[in-house]
């Protein structure tokens, strides 16, 4: 758990105003998910491959977008699980505690900094596809 009460407090709000600020970018985003540059696209005559292709990366782009938000808000979503819990700010590799700064740098931390490397020098080939 964080140091105090205080420091609790701060990444709570830190946490519900960043929740906040997601769920507003993804409703945004998926008001607009008819995406007028695509659609402005496809429906100019003729269309040719092109356009095609410009306005399916515009697409993608914002839907890889809304998934990135979607999965921050399941981390916070997880951390206030945690605060409720009483295991927040608790590593779930080695237990031990993790830092206030981290978790002033990045609330939905889950491990502390010496687990977090560790864990991404191993699996770091993980995101990186092959031919």
């Amino acid at each position: 758990m964080a140091s105090s009460k205080a420091q609790l407090s701060k990444l709570t709000v830190r946490l519900d105003q960043r929740h906040e600020s997601l769920l507003e970018e993804v409703r945004a985003a998926l008001e607009k998910s008819e995406n007028q540059q695509y659609v402005e696209l496809i429906n100019r005559a003729p269309a040719d491959i092109g356009d095609q292709s410009s306005g399916d990366a515009l697409a993608d782009l914002s839907l890889a977008l809304i998934d990135r938000h979607i999965q921050e808000i399941r981390d916070i979503e997880a951390a206030r699980a945690r605060i409720k819990a009483g295991d927040f700010g608790i590593c779930f590799d080695c237990g031990e505690e993790i830092g206030f700064e981290r978790l002033l740098a990045c609330p939905t931390a889950n491990r502390c900094l010496v687990c977090q490397h560790q864990r991404e020098r191993t699996y770091a080939h993980e995101g990186n596809p092959t031919l």
